[in-house]
């Protein structure tokens, strides 16, 4: 029986990477590094920075640590060479909450400035005075006067006390700084009424400002999708509500739908029918019945959200345009041909095809509306019932001085737009053949 020659067995291709790549790999991440930490510090900065002051009792006072202010004045009034004068300098605690400890004050005497008393804890070394004050308490003031004479090197200078500004320091607990938290911002905005009424206004002007700026500029892309003379004007024209300025449109709204001097309210009242002027922006709600059953109608909101689905609409004609300019034609003959009408066309044709556009502006549109503030705030100022959770922050954390339960809102304004961004991107409809 003949010996079988063994064959060598294939290994195939190398798995893995080789050191060399290795080594490229991580030159590259190093070289990386600076754009990465850059992205980091713009974006997540910001956002922890949120979330830190969230969890603290923060007031808008405590953006600056609490220092004690000093002001140096010459007393006396002299007027020639041996003349008796004081140097006061006047102390004051900057927080109303805080104590200061270890406070420490120090000065350069100005020249031909002769000291004659010191205050007490205070003292003078040459030229250079240091007082040592101790613990102040929240709200402390207090003065130190420095007795002497002056000679005529003094008199001859202009605001001697002024050659050198005196220096304070001392330690402070600070509430932006420390490792003491709280949900008492929290606590405190959920168990508000009020919060649960805004969170639903916040709701109601999102979903139907984002619903009317899709349904209007799915509307103005069909219309402007076939070819007729002058479309390319009217597509620039469907662009102006969003390129133009918003305090500009803003105004004009509000100049349009005054109550007493408005263009609408003039047409309306002329035509019959109304029979009292209509105050669009600043009444609350219409109340009606039905089958009487009491009912409201909101209308400052829903003039708000008229005018959101109007001034962004034409972003999504231009992406809903778009899409539809990419679809093949081909289909809508086949489909002309065995008798599909328009509407026919529309509903099992190009609604499919726009699914997943649909559904990206959807996204963006729901976050931007979510986060507005200017539009409403220049309209109405969040009266009326438009008040939104964007216009709420602003309200806590300024107009209320209450920084951390204004951060404690923006906070539930991230929650909520996360948890949403999620789900609908887990559950959304997809593009037919995708």
């Amino acid at each position: 029986m003949s010996a079988q020659t063994s064959q060598p067995v294939s290994e195939g291709p190398p798995k893995g990477i080789g050191p060399m790549q290795r080594r490229e790999m991580w030159l590259a991440y190093l070289m990386l590094a600076p754009t990465f930490l850059i992205i980091l510090v713009i974006v997540a900065g910001p956002l922890l920075a949120n979330f830190w002051i969230s969890v603290k009792p923060v007031q808008l006072g405590d953006l600056r640590p609490p220092a004690v202010l000093v002001n140096e004045r010459l007393r006396g009034g002299p007027e020639t060479a041996g003349d008796s004068a004081t140097l006061e300098y006047r102390l004051r605690n900057s927080s109303r909450d805080e104590e200061i400890r270890d406070v420490v004050l120090k000065d350069e005497v100005p020249a031909g400035f002769t000291v004659t008393g010191l205050p007490q804890g205070c003292e003078l070394s040459g030229s250079a005075l240091t007082c040592t004050l101790g613990t102040v308490e929240p709200g402390w003031r207090d003065r130190l006067q420095l007795e002497g004479t002056v000679s005529e090197e003094f008199l001859a200078a202009n605001r001697p006390e002024r050659a050198s500004e005196p220096v304070v320091t001392g330690d402070a607990n600070n509430v932006l700084t420390n490792f003491e938290f709280t949900f008492e911002n929290f606590s405190r905005i959920f168990s508000a009424d009020e919060f649960w009424s805004v969170l639903r206004v916040t709701f109601y002007y999102t979903i139907f400002g984002t619903g009317g700026a899709l349904v209007l500029g799915l509307f103005a892309a069909q219309l402007l999708h076939t070819a007729f003379p002058g479309r390319g004007f009217l597509r620039g024209l469907f662009l102006f509500p969003y390129v133009s300025p918003v305090i500009a449109v803003a105004f004009t709204w509000v100049v349009l739908f005054d109550p007493f001097s408005g263009t609408l309210n003039a047409l309306l009242t002329k035509m019959g029918v109304v029979s009292d002027p209509i105050n669009f922006f600043g009444q609350r709600a219409i109340e009606f019945s039905i089958f009487g059953i009491p009912l409201e109608f909101p209308l400052a909101l829903t003039t708000v959200i008229a005018f959101e689905a109007w001034r962004y609409f034409p972003l999504s004609f231009l992406f809903i345009l778009a899409r539809m300019q990419s679809i093949n034609t081909d289909m809508y003959e086949a489909a002309e041909m065995d008798g599909a009408t328009p509407l026919q066309q529309f509903w099992y044709l190009s609604l499919p095809q726009l699914m997943g556009i649909l559904s990206v502006l959807f996204l963006l549109r729901f976050i931007w509306t979510f986060n507005k503030f200017d539009d409403i705030f220049l309209l109405t100022g969040g009266n009326a019932g438009t008040r939104t959770l964007t216009v709420d922050v602003y309200e806590q954390g300024f107009a209320l001085s209450n920084l951390g339960a204004g951060a404690a809102v923006a906070v539930v304004v991230f929650v909520v737009l996360v948890t949403f961004a999620t789900l609908f991107i887990r559950f959304s409809p997809k593009e037919e053949g995708l």
